[in-house]
């Protein structure tokens, strides 16, 4: 599964959020330069995850972004969703019913087998990102790191 850099982004910029005092807002400016990313590109990603329901964003001088729950309520699939969408990684194309080696119809009443690995590779994948919440990687991060908002 290859995901966009827009993911890792959004995910370090969520756990950064994470460990600002309730109600601050971190501007999209600080994120960028904590990360040295470029801030045009951020504010697509940061833009996704407030239409998400993850960020607010405030305006103003004192604007910026923060999180829209606790770090606990919201995941790494939440994050993912958010930026890359969630459209299906997999579209199966029935190509075993095309070419020389073409099944009738009839043969392919159920879900081919590389449908269902796959199936259960994304279901894998997202059981594993939706047990993993902002808290959790806040809590993963070296103690030298915490507190810190540039993680």
């Amino acid at each position: 599964m290859k995901l966009s850099q827009g993911v890792e982004w959004g995910v370090h910029c969520a756990v950064a959020l994470a460990q600002t005092a309730p109600g601050v807002s971190v501007s999209r400016r600080t994120l960028a330069e904590r990360y040295a990313l470029s801030e045009a590109y951020l504010a697509k990603h940061l833009k996704a995850m407030v239409s998400a329901g993850l960020l607010y964003a405030m305006t103003g001088p004192n604007g910026g972004f923060r999180l829209t729950r606790p770090p606990e309520q919201i995941t790494v699939l939440d994050v993912v969703e958010a930026v890359e969408g969630g459209g299906p990684q997999f579209v199966c194309q029935e190509i075993r019913q095309r070419g020389t080696a073409a099944l009738p119809p009839e043969h392919c009443l159920e879900r081919c087998g590389v449908a269902i690995a796959m199936d259960e590779a994304k279901e894998a994948w997202r059981s594993s990102l939706s047990a993993t919440t902002i808290a959790d990687l806040v809590a993963r991060l070296p103690a030298a790191a915490r507190g810190r908002l540039g993680t």
